[in-house]
């Protein structure tokens, strides 16, 4: 895994979508370092959007049985749009960063200057450092995260930040999202989930409680 890799860039050359069925599109971002794929659940310009990317193996659907998919069907109703990304290259940062940037930008293109970002694991560290590079970003919220590559938590700040992690995480103990924490400046929250593990299915409910009235929050900001 690399951390850093000034000469990385990337250009957005055509956007394809085709129709998935329930208001969901398959959408593939061609760039010139290869093709970014996610699915799209739009809503009217305007409002806000949440992005959610995966953990070092990427991956659409996220955490939780499904957590992103899932929650993406919730806020539709809210008219707040989602785009789940999967990494052209999972597990290296900064590509993985660049692409959550590129679905930022996307986002942008459709009226949706305000985008909330969700990671898991390794996607933590992804969605801090790409908040803290974006001023489209208006929260982050960071799921059982790492601490590698998260030197730019500290300058999420004014964003809101959310740290959601088990007690009984088996990969990542909660002490790194207890140090993430520490580590940032207000306004922060961090949420602990006894007989949780790394994966989050334990507190599934609690999560999707918990995550979904902070991003309607945060999202829907301007309302």
């Amino acid at each position: 895994m690399s951390e850093q890799n000034p000469a990385l860039s990337l250009e957005l050359h055509g956007v394809e979508q085709a129709p998935l069925g329930g208001g969901v599109a398959q959408l593939t971002l061609r760039t010139d370092a290869g093709e970014i794929v996610g699915r799209l659940h739009p809503a009217a310009p305007g409002e806000g959007a949440v992005l959610w990317v995966g953990g070092a193996g990427g991956g659409l659907d996220g955490p939780a049985n499904g957590l992103y998919p899932r929650l993406a069907a919730q806020l539709a109703p809210d008219q707040v749009a989602s785009l789940r990304l999967h990494y052209r290259l999972p597990n290296h940062l900064d590509a993985c960063v660049l692409d959550t940037l590129m679905g930022v930008a996307y986002l942008g293109t459709l009226g949706h200057a305000r985008v909330a970002l969700v990671g898991h694991s390794f996607g933590g560290a992804v969605v801090i450092s790409a908040g803290a590079a974006s001023p489209a970003v208006v929260g982050v919220a960071a799921l059982s995260s790492q601490t590698y590559g998260t030197t730019a938590v500290v300058d999420l700040s004014p964003r809101p930040l959310l740290l959601m992690h088990g007690i009984d995480d088996e990969v990542l103990p909660d002490s790194c999202s207890r140090d993430l924490y520490q580590r940032a400046h207000e306004p922060k929250q961090l949420l602990l989930y006894p007989g949780c593990h790394h994966g989050l299915e334990e507190c599934q409910a609690e999560l999707d409680r918990d995550l979904l009235a902070w991003l309607r929050q945060v999202a829907l900001a301007t309302r």
